[in-house]
């Protein structure tokens, strides 16, 4: 497992059979206690039927161990945008934006190009690495990487 956003399938909304899976699972394996009380403390709270669609990204896997997630902030700048990774939790959100109505001396007669504040989560493993961003036409661009420790690559067993 390398990266997961904070969303579910089926709308947004999990029950208590989807997690009873993770439960199941338990039994099964060794030392994924963390990602298991981390599955259900997303999961089980009910955040994700809280949280929008705004703003739409992607996540993109480039290789066996890399990834990039796309977030499309089109009319915001970097000056506008903070990238923020603590805990497993990397967070896009925008910084306080005081945006004026008038551009040399131009008024506003409509607004349909949204400038409103956003936060947008996604949980990363314990063994990707976020590496950097880059915004470049209104795409946001964070480029991850899945380190894999010499004692979890693949191994002859001695036998005695």
């Amino acid at each position: 497992m390398g990266l997961t956003s904070n969303l579910a399938n089926k709308g947004g909304c999990m029950t208590s059979k989807d997690l009873s899976i993770f439960n199941s699972l338990r039994p099964y394996s060794i030392g994924f206690d963390d990602m298991f009380d981390q599955f259900e403390s997303i999961l089980g709270n009910g955040s994700l039927a809280m949280q929008s669609n705004y703003p739409p990204y992607n996540i993109r896997k480039a290789g066996n161990d890399k990834y990039a997630i796309e977030v499309a902030v089109a009319g915001f700048n970097k000056n506008d945008v903070e990238v923020e990774y603590e805990e497993n939790l990397l967070t896009v959100k925008t910084k306080d934006i005081k945006r004026s109505e008038e551009k040399d001396g131009d008024e506003v007669i409509h607004r349909g190009i949204s400038q409103r504040s956003f936060a947008r989560s996604f949980t990363i493993a314990d063994d990707v690495k976020v590496n950097g961003a880059e915004l470049k036409d209104g795409l946001l661009t964070i480029s991850c990487e899945k380190i894999i420790p010499e004692m979890k690559k693949k191994r002859l067993i001695e036998i005695k």
